[in-house]
């Protein structure tokens, strides 16, 4: 036995130095790889296309992960757990503009110096910066003299990252705190609604205050930093991989359902010239998304490329007959019953040749036996042994994204076995899966 799990530890030694060789590789071919301390993007940070990358990257934190957890103490891993504040000082850096501030200091400013600019105790600010630092985030380039770095970059305020960070940071961290006495409090406990989300508990707990897209609906600033954060969303998943992957040049015809700005439409309007788009959403967005589309994308709008459509997904029929209708993190918003709703809207609206693009986190199985059937019979990718079958923390952050799901609005992530369920409700078929790596595009036609 004791031979056995000597084995297993030599395999994952052996997927860690492969998978980083992997990744060194296509760093290299965008030019030299990156360093901790680099003050400027990588080429490769702003590829459309990272699928090989984040491939990579998944075998590599899942199988350092794991040996860790093989080889360390359990109770320094189970501390480690939750003895996690990095989210309470990003959320300070973020609040004050921190990145912002450095760029104007290459060299780095001291930590004395920063804190009158923001008004932060130096002290504390120190405490705060040396933890980020220690996590990659920042350089301490001397002893309390901080600079920015590749990873810092993405706070600064131009970067559509930042705003994702700021609701994870804000409102999702609030439903967090709560979330034990939602699963407690016998009102609530077994309820999917969305008015009973930990985020609206928090917030409200007689529930009066809506759902969370109602606090959105109500704020201007909230609606444009959750409007940008779909943007970053592009980027924490490599979600653009789509446009390379997907074979879009042999369609004339697009309808993205609730696109809101047009994070991904806007993308799509400039790669594939030879697509018809129509972006559904409700009116506030897409004013807001007209507005934007004339500013970066004019030429789709001067050859009529892309037509904007009024629609409420729960009590309309898309427009119909198109070739593909393109729905991105949409479905994860909803329970299983409203989920079924829009998409059985979206079935009455096909033609013969028309197919569905789901585009979302599909949780792995952790059951070897079912992530083979999957990878078989759909084309999910399993790990390999003897890493978790789901790629462990390779794969974290979709089961992490779940519970954001689960705070704010009450739904979830699903896994294929929970597509296939909505599929048989929604009268559609499951063809294939598209896996990116981190996200995946499930293709269904009618049934």
């Amino acid at each position: 036995m004791a031979m056995a799990n000597k084995a297993k530890l030599e395999a994952l030694l052996t997927l860690i130095n492969t998978s980083a060789r992997d990744a060194i590789a296509l760093y290299e071919q965008y030019g030299d790889v990156p360093a901790i301390d680099q003050m400027e993007p990588h080429p490769l940070d702003n590829a459309v296309d990272q699928t090989a990358l984040k491939s990579a990257i998944r075998t590599l934190e899942g199988a350092c992960a794991q040996i860790c957890a093989t080889l360390a103490p359990p109770s320094h891993t189970a501390i480690n757990l939750v003895q996690v504040y990095d989210h309470a000082c990003v959320r300070v850096v973020a609040r004050e503009r921190v990145s912002d501030i450095l760029l104007k200091y290459p060299k780095g400013l001291h930590v004395n110096e920063l804190a009158k600019k923001i008004n932060v105790e130096p002290k504390k600010l120190a405490r705060i910066m040396r933890l980020l630092a220690t996590r990659g985030c920042y350089n301490e380039v001397e002893m309390d003299v901080f600079a920015n770095n590749r990873l810092s970059l993405i706070l600064l305020d131009e970067h559509p990252v930042k705003y994702m960070i700021l609701l994870h940071v804000e409102s999702t961290a609030k439903g967090a705190t709560v979330f034990y006495e939602t699963l407690k409090d016998p009102r609530i406990a077994y309820s999917y609604e969305q008015t009973a989300a930990p985020v609206m508990y928090a917030i409200n707990k007689d529930g009066t205050e809506g759902t969370a897209f109602d606090l959105i609906a109500r704020d201007d600033n909230q609606r444009k930093c959750y409007n940008t954060a779909m943007r970053g969303l592009n980027r924490i998943m490599g979600s653009l991989a789509v446009l390379t992957h997907f074979p879009f040049e042999k369609y004339s015809t697009v309808v993205d359902v609730g696109g809101g700005i047009g994070a991904f439409s806007l993308p799509l309007a400039k790669m594939h010239k030879n697509v018809k788009i129509t972006i559904h959403d409700l009116p506030e967005p897409l004013a807001q998304a007209r507005d934007i589309w004339v500013r970066e994308c004019p030429e789709a709008l001067a050859e009529n490329r892309v037509e904007f459509d009024d629609l409420n997904f729960f009590e309309q029929v898309p427009v119909k007959g198109k070739d593909i209708y393109y729905l991105r993190n949409i479905i994860h918003n909803w329970d299983d019953h409203e989920s079924t709703i829009i998409l059985s809207n979206i079935r009455k609206a096909l033609g013969p040749n028309s197919r569905v693009l789901i585009h979302d986190y599909v949780l792995c199985q952790l059951s070897r036996k079912q992530a083979v059937i999957e990878a078989s019979e759909f084309g999910v990718v399993s790990a390999p042994e003897p890493l978790l079958a789901n790629f462990g923390v390779g794969n974290m952050r979709s089961y992490q994204q779940d519970m954001t799901m689960l705070f704010v609005y009450n739904a979830k992530e699903r896994t294929l076995q929970d597509f296939l369920a909505l599929a048989t409700a929604a009268r559609l078929k499951l063809e294939k899966v598209w896996d990116l790596a981190e996200s995946c595009v499930l293709e269904y036609s009618a049934a």
